[in-house]
């Protein structure tokens, strides 16, 4: 029933974020120098993006029939020199799973290790996109998840996760955690 409620709700929500658009609310945000956070792309902003922001990545957190008819497909964007990997994951209920998330981070990476940055996104730039974006805060920055989620609030003040998406962000947080512990203590991790 989950799927069919995101599909249903989709279009009514896409034009409700379409007009609450302002200033206050712009249609994405530079995290840092390598990231982006931010609402569906239309076509009409993807030129914006590689021009201004040197986006030569996309982490579309959509489902197929969400960016069907207005936002650049994968040939589209290969046209602009831009890579776009899709995890797809249904709105308002699912969250990736913390090793889509891991997925999504190393194609950012990837894409970073040439100078250029990546504009992850969902519909709304609020839920599935942000939980990719506070995993690359925490690794990035060795940020707990309350401490990644006020830095990301200070650049896009209307992120909003659900709960599933939440766990996410906690889970891949003890999984860096117990990294961390075994690079800083090799022998515990041999026991």
């Amino acid at each position: 029933m989950e799927p069919l409620k995101a599909r249903l709700f989709y279009y009514p929500t896409l034009i409700w974020n379409v007009a609450r658009k302002s200033d206050a609310r712009r249609w994405y945000d530079r995290v840092d120098e390598n990231i982006l956070i931010g609402a569906l792309p239309f076509r009409s902003h993807a030129n914006e993006l590689v021009k201004q922001e040197n986006v030569r990545g996309v982490v579309t957190m959509n489902e197929n029939y969400e960016t069907r008819f207005v936002s650049p497909n994968q040939q589209e964007w290969g046209a602009l020199g831009v890579k776009q990997l899709r995890l797809s994951t249904v709105d308002f209920y699912q969250s990736p799973s913390v090793e889509r998330v891991e997925e999504a981070i190393n194609f950012i990476d990837d894409v970073n290790k040439n100078g250029c940055s990546v504009y992850v996104h969902c519909k709304a730039g609020r839920g599935r996109s942000a939980t990719v974006v506070l995993c690359y805060i925490m690794k990035h920055y060795r940020y707990d998840p309350f401490h990644a989620l006020q830095f990301l609030k200070t650049k896009r003040s209307h992120i909003k996760l659900c709960e599933a998406q939440q766990l996410t962000v906690n889970h891949y947080y003890k999984k860096l955690s117990e990294n961390l512990e075994k690079q800083c203590n090799p022998q515990n991790a041999e026991e």
